[in-house]
């Protein structure tokens, strides 16, 4: 009987022994797990938070001591950026000059007329193609017809050397001409009277205009040749 007993009682202690290691276990496990869980809730906040870090780097770095260097001033010019943002990089912007008239930028027309413009009228290219596309006339027409009533060609007219007057027109100050005080001056009143009188009323090629501006008929034709001459100068 004793025996027996002690068997027992033996063989209770170690079943109980088993659950209390299987009960610890599952207890183990189950703060494993909530462990875990929390854990990557704290990593998910992390990873969140340096996220809004890098965002904020990001924000102050692209706003921080930006210069722009822009690369020419000619109003006449379109200009084209390509920004690559850098901390404390200076950016360029390519400046293309615009094309103005017959496929060329400003300065490449100016350049062509002053190489027909001769004697006196000889530089003054720019004037003579900003100032006839400001007011809408044909630069080629504008110089043509300047050479045409000054000589300039060979050598230019009284007219022009004592008055100014680079169009032939008629006025008041010289004789029956009209005076300006600069050759400056008198380009942009002949061009102004080209716009004013002729252009206003569709009359904008050498052919339309000759019976308004000239008595000779050739004149249209003297014109036209100038401006071919142009063209191809």
């Amino acid at each position: 009987m004793i025996e027996l007993h002690s068997l027992a009682k033996t063989e209770g202690v170690f079943i109980m022994f088993n659950k209390k290691k299987l009960v610890t276990f599952l207890f183990l496990l189950v703060v494993l797990f909530i462990g875990g869980l929390l854990s990557c809730e704290e990593d998910n906040n992390v990873f969140t938070r340096m996220v809004a870090i890098v965002d904020n780097r990001k924000a102050d770095y692209v706003d921080n001591n930006m210069k722009i260097i822009e690369v020419g001033s000619n109003e006449n010019e379109e200009v084209i950026s390509d920004v690559n943002i850098e901390n404390d990089e200076e950016i360029v912007q390519v400046v293309v000059p615009e094309v103005v008239y017959d496929g060329m930028t400003l300065d490449e027309l100016a350049a062509k007329l002053d190489r027909s413009l001769k004697n006196e009228l000889y530089g003054k290219g720019y004037l003579y193609a900003s100032y006839s596309l400001e007011k809408g006339v044909d630069p080629y027409l504008a110089a043509a017809i300047s050479l045409e009533e000054t000589g300039c060609n060979w050598n230019c007219s009284n007219l022009l050397k004592s008055c100014n007057n680079v169009g032939g027109m008629k006025g008041s100050g010289c004789g029956s001409y009209g005076y300006f005080n600069t050759l400056d001056d008198g380009i942009r009143a002949f061009i102004d009277n080209i716009e004013r009188n002729y252009v206003a009323y569709g009359l904008t090629t050498a052919v339309d205009m000759n019976p308004k501006y000239a008595e000779n008929p050739m004149w249209s034709t003297n014109v036209n040749n100038y401006i071919n001459r142009i063209k191809n100068n």
